[in-house]
């Protein structure tokens, strides 16, 4: 392995103007990490890449390369990119075993984050090298959010993101409180009453969205969001039906096909294959097939109606009449993408949304209410990990602004009451014993 990263690393050619680093969300310095690597200073790498990148062992797997870094490297114009991811994964998961670093000196103020996923956990992680007090709240009983309940295990492993919970929370002091859905028992009002000074809302799209068809709701039915959570969950049969031919349709067919099933297709209303070429061509590797130019008209007990697409003046796509076939199918899963559901905001005065319900904000991630700021897929809709983790740092900047034009919080009201001794208690009690 260390081989085949140093052969990597020596082909990179150092740019004066890096193209890989320009075509990185979160621009990191690709040159110089690659540089320090080839000096020997592994764990100078390793710091870098942290530093400006708080999930930098998850973006080394998850990320869109061929669009991104590697998809902009000059030697990849006439052969083969500098395969960057590889030599990110090597230095990040290496330099991670060494990371023991406590919490930072408290600077006696306190935030809170809504929501485990990358964009939450990366605004936790800077606010807390400042020094904040930081709780993490999640209707999940464990941290990643669309990472850890989205992604299959075997493109991103939870030992990945167990460890880091461990590295980046537990031994930084960050605190997570699972199980706990902001906007029913507790507020954010309640919040602001417990004396956090700004609240993080990353809540992420958990409702799925429907076709609005015929069928939907029939029990052989399930939608991706759901179905990648918990696949082992489900009986799907030897033939399953995709609708959709984005990432998460990919991520659906490829564990489809390692829960038994035998023959799975994904189906598309054009021709265009909106996944990655790197996950479609692993999906068609794996034998999952592929009917384009279709439009779903109806899911029976059977299969599911598709009809040929057509394109008019205007570049709508509608079913093409007398076109209709029943293809047969044990089991459908429709994935067309999530849309936000959330009581947050529903209970909670002066938060804005738009017509689509996403949160509306300012540049710098404020939302209409004084103290709230939201990023991620919450404002934007579904994007990449590396996009959220780049809202994340840009907001986090304007969260550590903020607070620090606030008085420092009166922390309880009752700053005077004795502390109990619990050895004078027990020997106390002993005696009347």
């Amino acid at each position: 392995m260390a081989l085949h990263v140093m052969a990597e690393a020596e082909r990179c050619l150092g740019c004066k103007k890096p193209r890989c680093q320009q075509g990185c969300p979160i621009h990191t310095d690709i040159p110089e990490v690659i540089r320090l690597l080839k000096a020997g200073k592994l764990n100078d790498a390793g710091w870098k890449l942290f530093e400006n990148n708080p999930l930098t062992t998850v973006c080394s797997i998850v990320c869109n390369h061929e669009n991104q870094c590697e998809g902009h490297c000059v030697q990849g114009i006439k052969g083969a990119p500098v395969h960057f991811s590889v030599i990110e994964n090597y230095i990040s998961t290496t330099y991670a075993n060494q990371m023991t670093a406590g919490p930072a000196p408290s600077n006696g103020r306190r935030a809170a984050v809504i929501g485990a996923g990358p964009s939450g956990l990366t605004i936790a992680i800077i606010l807390a090298r400042y020094g904040y007090k930081m709780t993490i709240f999640d209707t999940r009983d464990k941290i990643g959010g669309v990472m850890r309940y989205g992604i299959p295990d075997f493109r991103l492993p939870d030992a990945v993101l167990d460890d880091f919970a461990y590295r980046h929370l537990e031994l930084k002091g960050i605190q997570f409180r699972p199980n706990t859905h902001i906007g029913t028992a507790l507020t954010i009002d309640d919040l602001f009453n417990d004396g956090y000074q700004s609240i993080f809302v990353g809540a992420g799209l958990w409702k799925p969205r429907r076709l609005h068809i015929r069928g939907e709701s029939l029990g052989h039915v399930s939608y991706a969001i759901n179905y990648l959570s918990s696949p082992e969950a489900y009986r799907l049969g030897k033939r399953v039906m995709v609708i959709g031919v984005g990432n998460a349709a990919m991520d659906c067919a490829r564990t489809a096909i390692r829960s038994g099933a035998h023959y799975v297709t994904c189906v598309s209303r054009t021709e265009e294959i909106k996944a990655s070429k790197y996950e479609s061509s692993y999906a068609k590797l794996e034998g999952v097939e592929f009917l384009l130019n279709k439009c779903t008209i109806e899911i029976r007990d059977d299969g599911v109606i598709l009809a040929d697409s057509e394109v008019d003046e205007n570049g709508r796509v509608s079913a093409k009449k007398g076109t209709e076939k029943l293809y047969p199918c044990d089991s459908v899963i429709i994935a067309v993408s999530q849309e936000a559901e959330s009581n947050l905001v529903t209970t909670t005065k002066g938060i804005d949304t738009g017509k689509t319900g996403l949160l509306s904000v300012d540049s710098d991630g404020h939302t209409s209410r004084p103290g709230v700021f939201a990023a991620g897929d919450a404002v934007n809709g579904a994007r990449t990990v590396v996009e959220a983790v780049a809202n994340g740092k840009k907001v986090a900047e304007a969260m550590h602004q903020y607070m620090q034009t606030l008085p420092l919080p009166v922390t309880t009201d009752y700053p005077d009451v004795p502390v109990v001794d619990f050895a004078e208690a027990q020997a106390m009690s002993e005696q009347l014993i």
